[in-house]
């Protein structure tokens, strides 16, 4: 297997993107290839005492560049480059912790869409000991129409029962209110389209429902989606701030910190996102994994990781045969 990582893609690249993709290769014996400027890597890879291959790329799409426009221009770009070697058939996935609308863009312009979706998704998985939750679009349609939401759906649906061996995976739309009445016009044109889809609809569903097993999809537009997300990863953050704190304010409470606080970290560990890694861009005819822009080493290894699970786990073959 074979897997090609942007090595000049998110705010930390290059050295931690090739930090990453050299403990993959140490760990876990995935073989990465490198896409970037061949100037860059190189030094890297000698600090890493590792040898990976390259393939040289000599432009690189920034962050704040109109992702259509970037795609188009720099066709010399390692986002266009590697996503290239994938539509070839020269690797089996790509990663890139870059622009996450260039990515998309260039998936969509060079591997195409799977049959009967408009737009790609970014599903998360929230796994827990207990359940998981699929959550689509968290970022690649700030903007959505509500059939789109319902292609969300059915990819989602596809995901969990070819995957997770969830038999009619249980759908909900994220809104302000159970009520079908509730939510803004795209929510509530969505929920009709949702209701008459013969997919397991059961509803809208508020933010609170996403983690108490209620429903095994989650469907919302990528703006609100990625919001959930990035709140998620802050609250994650910000509760075990607060519990250092705590534990440092009694003498008492450091003993008992000493016990709980692998606990706690172990439970928000399932939220940062350099613990899950990445993201799968579904809807595209390739597996394509999109990590967080400030994605350090262990990030960059895990999403590679993402990639490898993707492939064996034939994510792409899943959704081409669960949607009608």
């Amino acid at each position: 297997m074979r897997i090609a990582l942007d090595a000049m893609g998110g705010d930390h690249a290059p050295r931690e993107t090739v930090k990453g993709a050299v403990a993959a290769a140490r760990e876990h014996g995935v073989e990465v290839i490198l896409v970037g400027r061949n100037g860059e890597l190189g030094p890297e890879l000698k600090a890493c005492r590792w040898d990976l291959p390259i393939v040289h790329a000599n432009e690189v799409v920034g962050f704040g560049e109109s992702a259509a426009r970037a795609v188009r221009s720099k066709q010399d770009s390692s986002i266009v480059v590697g996503i290239n070697l994938l539509k070839d058939g020269a690797v089996n996935a790509f990663v890139s912790a870059g622009n996450t609308g260039a990515v998309a863009a260039a998936a969509v312009f060079a591997l195409g869409r799977i049959e009967g979706i408009e737009r790609p998704a970014i599903g998360f998985l929230f796994s827990t000991p207990m359940f998981s939750v699929l959550m689509l679009d968290v970022g690649a349609n700030s903007d959505c129409k509500p059939n789109q939401l319902l292609q969300f759906a059915r990819m989602g649906s596809a995901y969990m029962e070819r995957l997770c061996d969830i038999e009619r995976p249980k759908i909900g739309l994220l809104s302000i209110g159970e009520e079908e009445t509730k939510g803004n016009r795209l929510v509530r044109e969505g929920h009709a389209l949702l209701r008459g889809s013969g997919l397991n609809f059961v509803g809208n569903i508020e933010g609170k429902d996403m983690f108490n097993g209620t429903v095994d999809v989650v469907v919302t537009d990528g703006f609100t989606g990625n919001v959930v997300l990035k709140t998620s990863e802050g609250f994650s953050e910000f509760t075990l701030r607060l519990l250092r704190q705590k534990i440092a304010s009694r003498p008492h409470y450091r003993i008992a910190g000493f016990f709980i606080e692998p606990a706690m970290r172990a439970l928000t560990k399932r939220l940062e996102y350099s613990e899950y890694g990445g993201a799968l861009l579904l809807g595209v005819n390739g597996n394509v994994i999109l990590a967080h822009g400030r994605s350090d080493a262990n990030a960059i290894k895990n999403a590679i990781l993402i990639a490898k699970q993707a492939q064996e786990q034939g994510v792409v073959e899943a959704m081409t045969q669960g949607i009608p």
